[in-house]
């Protein structure tokens, strides 16, 4: 079992154009991007006339089996693992997405967070439109299949530009793969080319590894990239944004794999600038660091450089336990994260140790883990948290969309740290942690650290608000 995660991401891409195992090479893909999403995983391919589709809850391991794969011989295929951030963990929600309209049929995976979607789909449903998920991703379709959007020049470019928010698209048409970014460039996006020829299109670049693939380019912001037998090409929509990007420095902080290079740069090595950067602005007398696992030992390593403490080893992890976020109460989970991270009682036992996180949410796990620690015989514990406090919502995919439900929101970092249990308690500045990523800090989203939004939201989202409609329409 992939070890689940504090904090929900959204959504992972992944897609292969002119390799007769595509769907094959689409499973290794999606295995790697399965920290973005692990509550369900889909891949739809097709022949060149027909667009086939298979999608369920789950892994991607669970959902698809070696005989599944081998069934499908397509030459292109596109696929997807979720995690819900609008719409509930549902059968129907499960991408990509499949639909004949009288165009033909069509397939589109997301990652992201649409704003104005419920807007959208109101219009829509008040026409008579009927929707066949709750999640913000089918809005695309029903604006893509709208006969005046068909009449455009480029009938794709044009629906784009209705869309507000965060979005990273793949599309399959029975002909073609398309590759879509949204124009402030919120996800990563990449393209790689295996040594066949093939095209892949990934979330990650450690998905391109996993194929071996050659990475080549990102995707830009604002750009669309068609793939058919002729070979790649290229067009711009969204020229509005004159040039501004809002790249998730929440990817560079914890979502990303390690391994890969998003933004222009290596995660691995942006996580241990930033625990260079926390030592030197949080300094602490100590015998060890340790991390959290997992997320945070790059930072750790950094802190540990940087300090010259010895970095250890104060937690072990179980990767066989099931997936915490999927429990229904937060006394099952805080059970089930209990049973994933074990402390090693002979490592910390009298030792003054720092603890190393790369961010703390909601606090609840993070409160355990230090109890776990003092249990364990800690003599001291000293909380550095390699990102600023995060006290405001995200409306563009991580899910907490509710400030409330965060633990820095209306609190003082000594609120914080005699609710966490700890002796000192540090976070890395909003200042420090820009310093450590490679764009100018403009070019940035850090709307949760900082409350600075470069979007408008002028409609809270809610993240079953489309389930609560469906339901108040069928009564």
């Amino acid at each position: 079992m992939v070890q689940a995660r504090s904090v929900k991401h959204h959504c992972g891409l992944f897609g292969v154009f002119g390799h007769e195992d595509a769907a094959a090479l689409t499973r290794l893909g999606l295995h790697s991007l399965q920290h973005r999403g692990q509550e369900s995983a889909g891949i739809c391919s097709t022949d060149g006339e027909r667009i086939a589709r298979t999608a369920g809850l789950g892994l991607v391991g669970e959902v698809f089996n070696q005989a599944r794969i081998d069934s499908v011989r397509n030459p292109v295929a596109i696929g997807h693992v979720r995690y819900s951030t609008t719409g509930s963990c549902s059968e129907a929600n499960a991408q990509p997405l499949l639909f004949e309209s009288a165009a033909g049929p069509v397939a589109i995976a997301h990652n992201g967070n649409l704003i104005n979607a419920a807007l959208l789909r109101r219009g829509y449903e008040e026409h008579g439109h009927i929707f066949q998920t709750t999640n913000d991703t089918e809005v695309i379709i029903h604006l893509l299949a709208n006969p005046a959007h068909q009449q455009k020049p480029d009938p794709l470019a044009h629906v784009l530009n209705h869309l507000q928010g965060a979005y990273c698209l793949l599309l399959l048409f029975p002909d073609r793969m398309v590759a879509v970014r949204d124009p402030l460039g919120f996800r990563p996006l990449c393209i790689g080319r295996l040594s066949s020829g093939a095209v892949v299109i990934a979330s990650e670049t450690c998905a391109l590894d996993i194929v071996d693939a050659e990475y080549e380019r990102d995707i830009e912001p604002g750009e669309i990239v068609t793939v058919t037998a002729a070979g790649i090409s290229s067009r711009r929509f969204g020229g509005e944004t004159d040039g501004r990007k809002a790249a998730c420095i929440f990817e560079q902080v914890y979502f990303a794999d390690p391994s890969s290079s998003i933004f222009g740069e290596n995660v691995h090595l942006v996580r241990v600038r930033m625990g260079r950067r926390l030592a030197r602005e949080a300094p602490v007398d100590a015998d060890l660091v340790v991390p959290v696992p997992n997320c945070a030992r790059c930072a750790a390593i950094g802190y540990s450089r940087e300090s010259g403490l010895l970095l250890g080893r104060g937690f072990t992890t179980s990767h066989y336990a099931g997936r915490s976020f999927l429990m229904p109460e937060q006394n099952m989970r805080d059970l089930v994260v209990k049973m994933k991270l074990n402390v090693i009682k002979e490592a910390v036992r009298g030792k003054r140790v720092i603890v190393v996180e790369d961010s703390v949410v909601r606090g609840t796990t993070t409160r355990g883990k230090m109890g776990a620690l003092r249990k364990a015989g800690a003599k001291e514990i000293h909380l550095r948290v390699a990102s600023p406090p995060i006290r405001n919502a995200c409306y563009f995919g991580i899910d907490f969309p509710d400030s409330s439900k965060l633990i820095a929101t209306g609190r003082s970092v000594d609120d914080i740290r005699d609710y966490l249990g700890v002796d000192s308690l540090a976070y890395l500045t909003l200042e420090g942690m820009l310093d450590c990523v490679k764009m100018p800090d403009d070019q940035y989203c850090t709307a949760c650290f900082s409350g600075n939004y470069p979007v408008d939201v002028d409609e809270p989202v809610d993240k079953y608000a489309m389930e609560r409609r469906q339901l108040r329409m069928f009564k």
